[in-house]
């Protein structure tokens, strides 16, 4: 069985290094990674040697393909390719034995459902803590919409998609639930209540809708391994969601907070269940409330007792919180660009991560590695950072580049997921029945003003039949009249409120 997945190694004609192979060790893999460099470096690359690598050795592989190169993992690599000979002359400089090219089984996702099987979460599943941070909500907002999940558990409805939720504020808006609720749960200020409404029409603006609803994803299906034993890899098409870095970086956030929610406890296996690349990693931190980075790091210290590995991938490592940092155990850094004061900090950091190689000094070396070329450090056996290497990473041996159209649906039309997730369900929830109880809440309001007009007529027939014995209505009469149209009036209000149920005075 394999127990490593092979990286690269050294160019011992063009480095003056001795040929020292580099790998990431199964063992460790659920130790988190980063995977770090400047734009045009090589991190895709490495990230798809990476995804290969698992997915030969029977773990299931979940990415995001921001640029659309990912796609090509799915097809087999080619000698008719343009780069084949410097890929065969990478291979045969680091001692990659037996070189050849192969495809990867894999599944494409795509939050539009355009390019990939369509891929959902329900309102529920979010949470209000995600859902206020995808909509840039404030404190007090996010805590209206906290009392707005809570009613909705309490009440027995469901929130599926944003209609849901677009109809539960509407209905909390009512200015007698509004105050019901207040009293129950605490305040609900109608201007909150329509600064969340706003929220939810851009976010419809941006696409969410396509997000939100049924069936949701089941995470089982994203840790399946093919026929042959290979880890399928599901790559989310996300060339157009990056587009919506804060619904692209929420969504991956869910998802990784939904495997530790619901994965079991398996300490340390002998490989990972799942290995979860989390590219433009920069964009889950931006802007992040501090409950939330709070909540990433618990995910990321305690994931990896759930078998599930997590590596980072960004252009520098500053992006992400040191306690964050910390955690991720195995390291390759690409190039990084040192044209500014800042950069230049940046660059020193990156260098003080690593341990130190005696043979040259990091910090000059990150500024000059070449296209594909990094700095490699990982964790040995007893869980120990190895002497970082300059290092050439392996040539892929699926395809370099991305796949076109007719081969993407060619890999969709395979996948046994499309009658799964292909056509949205909409079953009863918090609409439907909002929906319903305002209906028979406008039935029963007409009836009570029917039965109230009838009294009304009848009194002004009792009043002409009296009329010519006095045409001044004594002040008994007048109290009569009176009690009548206010006791028709509570009534209403009285049935409107039971109607719409549940609220606690």
């Amino acid at each position: 069985m394999t127990e490593s997945i092979f990286i690269g190694g050294a160019d011992a004609e063009g480095s003056g290094q001795p040929n020292s192979p580099q790998s990431l060790l199964l063992k460790v893999a659920n130790r988190h990674g980063i995977v770090a460099g400047a734009t045009g470096t090589g991190k895709t690359v490495t990230l798809q040697i990476l995804a290969e690598g698992f997915s030969n050795a029977g773990v299931p592989v979940f990415c995001a393909d921001v640029k659309g190169d990912l796609s090509g993992i799915s097809q087999s690599g080619s000698e008719k390719h343009k780069l084949h000979d410097k890929l065969l002359s990478r291979s045969e400089k680091i001692g990659l034995e037996d070189y050849r090219y192969h495809d990867v089984p894999t599944v494409f996702w795509d939050v539009f459902g355009e390019n990939g099987h369509p891929i959902r979460a329900t309102i529920s599943e979010m949470g209000p803590l995600l859902l206020a941070r995808l909509m840039d909500l404030t404190e007090a907002q996010e805590g209206v919409l906290t009392i707005a999940f809570e009613y909705a558990d309490d009440e027995g409805m469901l929130l599926l998609d944003l209609k849901d939720l677009r109809k539960l504020l509407m209905h909390m808006g009512d200015k007698e639930v509004r105050d019901a609720l207040s009293q129950e749960y605490g305040n609900v200020a109608a201007a909150s209540l329509g600064a969340i409404q706003r929220r939810l029409l851009v976010l419809e603006r941006e696409g969410a809708e396509h997000f939100f609803g049924e069936p949701a994803l089941d995470l089982k299906d994203i840790m399946k391994l093919n026929e042959d034993g290979r880890g399928i890899v599901n790559v989310l098409d996300s060339t157009r969601l990056i587009n919506s870095p804060r619904l692209y970086s929420t969504f991956l956030l869910w998802l990784l907070s939904e495997l530790f929610e619901q994965l079991p406890e398996v300490g340390d296996p002998d490989k990972p269940k799942l290995v979860f690349f989390f590219d433009e990693a920069h964009l889950l931190f931006n802007d992040a409330p501090r409950a939330l980075v709070e909540k990433i790091e618990q995910v990321v210290r305690l994931i990896r007792s759930k078998g599930v590995g997590v590596f980072f991938v960004t252009q520098n490592p500053r992006d992400l919180p040191d306690t964050v940092l910390a955690q991720l155990g195995n390291r390759i850094q690409h190039a990084l660009r040192a044209y500014t004061p800042s950069e230049r900090k940046g660059v020193r950091a990156a260098a003080q991560s690593f341990r130190t190689n005696a043979d040259f000094d990091v910090e000059e070396i990150i500024t000059q590695l070449g296209v594909g070329e990094a700095l490699v450090s990982t964790l040995g056996p007893k869980g120990a950072p190895s002497v970082v290497q300059r290092t050439l990473i392996r040539p892929p041996a699926s395809r370099l580049g991305p796949a076109t159209d007719a081969e993407r649906k060619a890999v969709q039309a395979a996948s046994p997921y499309g009658g799964k997730y292909d056509e949205a369900i909409d079953r009863e929830s918090a609409y439907e029945i909002l929906e319903d109880k305002e209906a028979d809440a406008a039935k029963e309001a007409e009836r009570l003003a029917k039965a109230e007009e009838k009294a009304q007529r009848a009194l002004e027939k009792k009043k002409k039949r009296t009329s010519s014995r006095s045409r001044r209505m004594s002040p008994m009469q007048k109290a009569g009249n009176q009690a009548i149209r206010t006791a028709s009036r509570e009534a209403v209000r009285y049935v409107l409120r039971g109607i719409f149920g549940g609220l606690k005075r």
